[in-house]
């Protein structure tokens, strides 16, 4: 420090800004001062500016100098220097091309560091001239840009009237405005913003994810997690305690998953939070899944799933009775049709009771069953007691055990519509996972009347999307013919103020297997799902993948989003 601020007290002097008197006695103070800085000291006196000062510097070392403020630094160069040696040196990495490293760096005059930050970087190094207090702003902007979102979410989050109570109530009792500042904690308030903020958002899931050295936090919004907030990792124990007790959980139990729930009222409708916690090697993993009920889809003719599929998921659910089945993955929107199959067939004349795990939304003139294994309510345990309450349809959350299976299966032989979920790749695969989890092939056959499968694409933002061109041969690949190429217009994602890079909202891709005579002979004889799957698309079965092409041809999505979600044919 000594040395710099005697090379600066010579550029000063130099340049007229200090006369040679009134510098040695800034220096002399100095002296009684460790650790001051002659920048800062010149600096409060007010003989000069902070930008001229660092234009005299930048020219008598012949560096260029540099606004860090209208400057973003790379991750590749920021990735050459951890943040504890930034601040340790006093630089900030910029760029990085090829073996140059950009530095800024606020001591110019040190080559020693210099030397010291080439061999620990293993770059060469171009320096770039600018203030200390820059440098240390710039750093916390760059190394940690989660702590300046978390900034701006405290400054935006003003306006939803949000009211918290506990999930297992029977009425929702008021118990604190999510948004009232007063006489709540810093830590209340940023949960309490933070799941604002996923409200207004729509989005479906909040993950909390712990790390050596930071927390993140993430949101799932159109199916894809991005990143928001990082808050610093000492805040990390007290949000999960924040938690914790918003859902009434265990805040001192840190070695075992717990789940629970929690509602709030959000401009006076209900909104369900499920929270699972789950210990990982830093800490606790929180995911909060958001269940608003009024993003529920109505009837089917409202869901949008096309002419062909809306009228086989008619002809299924109006059957007197059998099993339709819905299968794929976690998070396609398996619960959510189902939902629109009940809604498409309520009445009063008919007893309709559901087993899930959990409830996700409630459905008035519906009789709900959640499942509970503390208390012996399994979804086999329940479906039996269920057969026993006179129903005439049931709504099975998903087939997990053999046992479920069997029981789902004679149901659906005895006189019950049975409606549920299974995990499979497609609508034929999901009858030989029945036969392999032990089902007699002629009780599947007898049961199944359809087996939807199902996944959940990107719509679309109609204020951005970029029609393009395209060769044909691209698009013969994927599926098309060459009379559809002919007045095919492709559109691309662009991204804007009102969308999520490109896409906002999600619709649903379905292939709807229905289980003709002929696929019946070939389950009872022991086809495989391949030769099940040929027959259906004889009979004129829609797949995935053209369903997905065919929301491509109408511009509803992309060609990219549809070959994330689907796969092809055969």
């Amino acid at each position: 420090m000594e040395s710099y601020n005697k090379r600066l007290k010579n550029i000063l002097v130099k340049n007229n800004i200090l006369t040679l008197e009134v510098g040695n006695k800034l220096m002399h103070e100095l002296v009684e001062e460790e650790g001051a800085s002659l920048w800062d000291k010149v600096q409060a006196a007010a003989y000069i500016d902070e930008r001229s000062m660092l234009s005299l510097v930048a020219r008598e070392v012949k560096l260029p100098p540099i606004d860090l403020a209208k400057v973003c630094p790379t991750q590749e160069a920021l990735d050459c220097l951890p943040q504890d040696s930034a601040r340790s040196y006093g630089v900030l990495p910029v760029s990085k091309i090829g073996g140059v490293l950009t530095l800024a760096t606020s001591n110019p005059f040190d080559l020693l560091r210099l030397d010291d930050l080439r061999i620990l970087t293993g770059c060469d190094i171009m320096r770039v001239v600018c203030s200390v207090r820059d440098i240390l702003d710039a750093i916390s902007r760059a190394y940690n840009p989660g702590e300046q979102k978390m900034e701006q979410l405290f400054e935006d989050m003003e306006e939803p009237n949000l009211e918290f109570s506990k999930a297992e109530l029977e009425e929702d009792i008021d118990v604190s405005d999510l948004t009232d500042d007063e006489g709540g904690s810093p830590i209340v308030k940023l949960v309490n913003l933070l799941v604002a903020q996923a409200i207004r958002d729509g989005v479906s899931d909040i993950h909390i994810e712990p790390f050596e050295q930071r927390v993140r936090i993430r949101y799932r919004r159109d199916g894809v997690l991005y990143e928001t907030i990082s808050p610093p990792k000492k805040l990390q124990s007290a949000i999960v305690s924040r938690i914790k007790i918003m859902a009434d959980l265990d805040i001192a139990e840190k070695r075992k998953p717990q789940d629970g729930k929690f509602r709030i009222r959000a401009d006076g409708r209900p909104i369900d939070f499920r929270v699972s916690i789950l210990p990982v090697i830093f800490g606790e993993k929180v995911v909060i899944r958001i269940l608003d009920s009024s993003s529920l889809l109505g009837k089917l003719d409202d869901a949008g799933f096309g002419e062909k599929v809306t009228q086989d998921l008619k002809w299924a659910v109006t059957r007197p009775y059998g099993m339709m089945l819905v299968t794929g993955p976690t998070g396609s929107g398996k619960s959510t049709t189902l939902y629109s199959c009940i809604r498409e067939i309520m009445n009063v004349e008919d007893n309709i009771v559901t087993v899930e795990d959990p409830v996700e939304y409630q459905l008035d003139g519906v009789n709900q069953v959640q499942v509970n294994p503390k208390r012996g309510i399994t979804f086999s345990s329940a479906l039996r007691s269920i057969l026993r309450q006179d129903p005439d349809i049931v709504l099975l959350g998903e087939i997990r055990d053999t046992e479920t299976a069997q029981i789902a299966i004679k149901a659906a032989l005895t006189g019950h519509l049975v409606l549920s979920t299974l995990h499979t790749n497609d609508a034929a695969s999901s009858i030989t996972r029945l036969i392999d989890m032990g089902v007699d092939p002629f009780m599947v056959a007898s049961s199944t009347c359809m087996v939807v499968a199902q996944r959940l694409a990107r719509r679309l933002c109609l204020n951005c999307r970029e029609a393009y061109e395209t060769p044909i041969e691209p698009l013969l690949e994927l599926g098309f013919n060459e009379a559809e190429c002919q007045n095919l217009t492709l559109y691309r994602p662009v991204g804007c103020a009102s969308c999520a890079n490109g896409y906002r909202g999600r619709f649903g891709l379905l292939e709807t297997m229905r289980v003709s005579a002929e696929i019946k002979r070939m389950i009872i004889s022991g086809k495989s799902a391949v030769e099940i799957k040929e027959q259906a698309l004889a009979e004129g079965m829609s797949t995935l993948r053209q369903a997905g092409l065919d929301a491509v041809a109408s511009g509803l999505t992309s060609v990219e989003e549809v070959l994330r979600v689907t796969m092809v044919d055969f």
